[in-house]
């Protein structure tokens, strides 16, 4: 039976939650890879040092994949001082999280503007200490054009800060790529929702809250030329799933809960779609070696990841006392399956 090996598989954007979500959830994705950026937007935002240890213990302890390595994120706030980065620096934490306010899940303590003098000072420190500036690029426009119109500021930033590497989260938007081409310090994640979809997947037909997500899906056209950036997996883009789960019922009501669960069965997806375009050598790269050079990612306990190529199904749903989640995809067949 034909196999392939994965090596040390990485999610650069996913989000775990906390409480009894995380402990539900977890799995998905300890159990396929050796570590993943994990997003500080929780209930209580983690905008300290020490909220982000605690956070990363609460990770480690309930996974049954010990070697499994949390890459830990800081919310920059407009409190945020020198300080407080030299101690998340000093503690290992090198990823900093900007949020517009307003703009998704749990942004409410984001920024109303990014390009204020203390912020830009932020940056010069943070570019001076060797962080990378993670960021959800949207304003708060048309949906449609949230992220084309935020390409200014991601250019503003690139042009000021030359040595601070700046990554476009979850790129949606196929006028952005022009950014990665024309700035040496800009890159970005894409997800397995942005390369497949188009906003007709959400609502061409009856609507589906379960692929409602931010950014917003787009039209074929991004689709398609998000999805060449990630078969030939070019050396300035990762893969991160912006996995998101939200319980059933809070996808289905009047203010749907914006975000994609894709943590389940992610690796086999990935596969079964690199295959049909005749690229499956690519998926390493993407998945992993990319990361590895962007985010100079060396302290990794190694881990492979056996696929068979063999019939599998994403689960239709994911059961929990208080609800249920809906996957990505629920219910999908797949060409590949993973070795247990």
């Amino acid at each position: 039976m034909e196999e392939i090996v994965l090596k040390d598989p990485l999610d650069m954007h996913l989000h775990l939650r906390e409480g009894e979500m995380l402990k539900n959830i977890i799995e998905y994705t300890t159990s396929q890879f050796a570590g993943a950026v994990v997003m500080p937007n929780l209930t209580t935002p983690i905008t300290t040092t020490e909220l982000a240890l605690q956070y990363g213990e609460e990770i480690t302890s309930n996974s049954k994949h010990k070697t499994f390595k949390p890459f830990l994120t800081l919310y920059i706030t407009d409190s945020i001082n020198e300080e407080e980065l030299k101690y998340a620096k000093n503690k290992g934490i090198k990823i900093l999280k900007i949020y517009p306010k307003g703009a998704t899940t749990n942004s409410e303590n984001g920024l109303n503007e990014i390009l204020t003098p203390h912020m830009l000072k932020i940056c010069d420190i943070a570019e001076n200490m060797g962080f990378i500036l993670s960021i959800h690029g949207e304003t708060n426009g048309f949906s449609m054009d949230r992220e084309y119109q935020f390409g200014k500021i991601f250019a503003k930033l690139a042009q000021d800060f030359p040595k601070l590497k700046i990554v476009i989260e979850h790129m949606s938007d196929h006028r952005s790529i022009e950014l990665l081409e024309t700035y040496p310090n800009i890159y970005a994640t894409l997800t397995l929702h942005h390369i497949t979809m188009t906003l007709d997947d959400m609502l061409g037909g009856a609507l589906n809250a379960h692929r409602f997500c931010k950014p917003i899906l787009k039209t074929p056209k991004d689709r398609d030329m998000l999805l060449n950036l990630a078969l030939n997996a070019h050396p300035k883009v990762s893969f991160g799933s912006d996995s998101a789960p939200h319980l059933e019922k809070n996808k289905l009501k009047d203010s749907a809960a914006a975000g994609i669960f894709s943590s389940p069965m992610i690796l086999c997806a990935l596969a079964t779609l690199f295959e049909k375009h005749n690229k499956l050598e690519n998926l390493q790269a993407f998945i992993s070696n990319n990361a590895k050079k962007i985010y100079n990612i060396n302290d990794l306990q190694p881990k492979e990841i056996r696929l068979c190529k063999k019939h599998s199904w994403v689960p239709t749903q994911i059961k929990l006392i208080q609800n249920n989640i809906i996957p990505f995809n629920a219910g999908a067949l797949l060409e590949w399956t993973q070795v247990i």
